[in-house]
């Protein structure tokens, strides 16, 4: 059976490209390894490399490279509405508690229509109504502890990082620095400082240690 193995969302989608649709309800969007009959009867698997929510006027693309575009069908949903704003965040405080998906919008709430969930509506003073739309939520977000195989993009060994950074970076110019005293003391006037970035301890028994060192060298050489 012909394969749809990647997603293309709604933006990349060329129409001239697309071959059919498939109209589909939230949980089927959610759906990977299924066999799938799109409007126009033709006949195909998801087989999604990577697993993927199709969102509306998103498309699965074929094999052949022809594209299957994706309509969100109509539900039955209840419509939440409340005359005080703060009751509407509270609901979606106590949904996003029970991982309930909802869609949100600037006045109204949408959520499945089942019993359980209008009862939780009637607790918090909330008025609803039934509804058939398609239903878009909103994408959870998994909250992780953040780590080296995290994927979120950040770098979380910041310590380590930066104490490898300059630690390699101070063994740089120390090695120069002594580099340029062997060779004819070319840099034997540079001025050291606490913001010079060398990565050296700049007090002065230090200083004068590493100078005696190379003016010995360097008279025991002429000798």
């Amino acid at each position: 059976m012909l394969r749809a193995t990647s997603v293309l969302r709604k933006a990349a989608v060329r129409a001239e490209r697309v071959v059919d649709t498939l109209s589909l309800g939230y949980q089927d969007r959610n759906s990977n390894g299924v066999a799938m009959t799109a409007v126009g009867g033709l006949e195909f698997a998801i087989d999604l490399d990577k697993p993927a929510t199709l969102n509306d006027g998103d498309a699965l693309k074929l094999e052949d490279g022809r594209l299957v575009q994706v309509k969100a069908a109509p539900e039955s949903l209840l419509e939440v509405r409340a005359e005080n704003p703060l009751r509407l965040v509270r609901l979606a405080w106590h949904l996003g508690g029970h991982h309930v998906p909802a869609e949100m919008t600037a006045d109204a709430l949408y959520v499945p229509s089942h019993p359980a969930l209008a009862e939780l509506v009637r607790g918090q003073g909330c008025s609803m109504a039934e509804v058939e739309r398609p239903f878009q939520p909103e994408q959870e977000v998994h909250h992780h502890a953040h780590g080296d195989d995290c994927a979120c993009g950040h770098d979380h060994d910041h310590h380590n990082h930066d104490h490898g950074h300059d630690h390699g970076h101070g063994h740089h110019q120390h090695d120069q620095h002594a580099h340029n005293h062997e060779h004819g003391h070319e840099h034997h006037h540079h001025a050291h400082g606490e913001g010079c970035g060398c990565g050296h301890d700049h007090d002065h028994d230090h200083g004068h240690g590493h100078g005696a060192a190379h003016g010995h060298k360097g008279h025991s050489h002429d000798h």
